[in-house]
């Protein structure tokens, strides 16, 4: 029987080495036939990105009549806007009950998006003639600026004396935790400008409440009626559920034919 030849140590490590730079070779390959569909990938996602602004533009355009007609139907209601911020649980943490008095006086809230969409916002606030300052428009916009950078600025609130808000802090409380009332002025966040990225109340109000502020209007007269915290009986449109609503008829229909039943077996 033949014996296979002996390969000699030398040409064994040659060909294994060789075993390794083909495969290191054929991984390089590959890392540059990825490098190169991800590339088309990002074009595809930068397309994309551009259709949507697009879309989005368009859209927000063809909202405004509806918003203005929205705005009309809550002038109708009285202290509507502060009782969407007294039952949003992000915005009442930041209100005392200085600020709620104050609030009383806002009578419109309006969120303008530039026309371009990414650069930036502003948010206007109406009050009606107040005891706390004249204004009666408070604005706060944030932008990018032309570096990249976001920034903010508002309105200078033109306080009547002895009415101003964000100096009412209880200075002898310094080191200890701040009450309900001790703790900052809503209004303060007029005049913070200190971290414009990072504002999370002008977020809240820009995406969360002004896409819908009458389910946080109706969230405490849920709660009343349900006993619940009122969102588990909205939908995402801030309408009722109707699914509860039929669950509970269902529950009340049973409950009628066992009673029925009942006086009739003992009939």
């Amino acid at each position: 029987m033949a014996t296979a030849p002996k390969v000699s140590k030398t040409d064994g490590k040659n060909n294994h080495d060789a075993a390794d730079e083909q495969a290191d070779k054929e991984q390089q390959e590959a890392i540059e036939q990825i490098d190169e569909v991800q590339n088309e990938i990002d074009k595809l996602n930068e397309n994309a990105s551009e259709e949507i602004l697009k879309v989005e533009q368009k859209y927000n355009t063809l909202r405004q009549p509806y918003f203005q007609k929205r705005s009309d139907l809550i002038g109708k209601i009285p202290n509507f806007w502060v009782t969407a911020f007294v039952n949003h649980p992000q915005v009442s943490a930041l209100l005392n009950e200085d600020d709620e008095e104050a609030l009383q006086y806002l009578s419109k809230v309006e969120v303008q998006e530039f026309e371009d969409i990414k650069s930036g916002y502003r948010i206007n606030f109406y009050f009606d003639q107040n005891p706390y300052f004249t204004n009666d428009m408070l604005t706060k916009e944030f932008h990018l600026n032309d570096t990249g950078d976001p920034s903010s600025q508002s309105t200078p609130i033109k306080w009547n004396e002895g009415k101003d808000l964000t100096k009412k802090t209880n200075n002898g409380n310094k080191g200890k935790k701040r009450s309900h009332d001790d703790q900052e002025s809503f209004f303060s966040w007029f005049g913070d400008h200190g971290d414009a990225g990072a504002d999370e109340l002008g977020e809240v109000i820009k995406d969360d409440i002004w896409p819908n502020p009458l389910q946080y209007y109706l969230a405490s007269e849920i709660d009343e009626e349900t006993g619940g915290d009122g969102d588990d009986d909205l939908d995402d449109e801030g309408n009722f559920d109707e699914d509860e609503e039929g669950e509970e008829d269902g529950e009340e229909e049973a409950e009628v034919e066992g009673e029925e039943e009942d006086e009739e077996e003992e009939g």
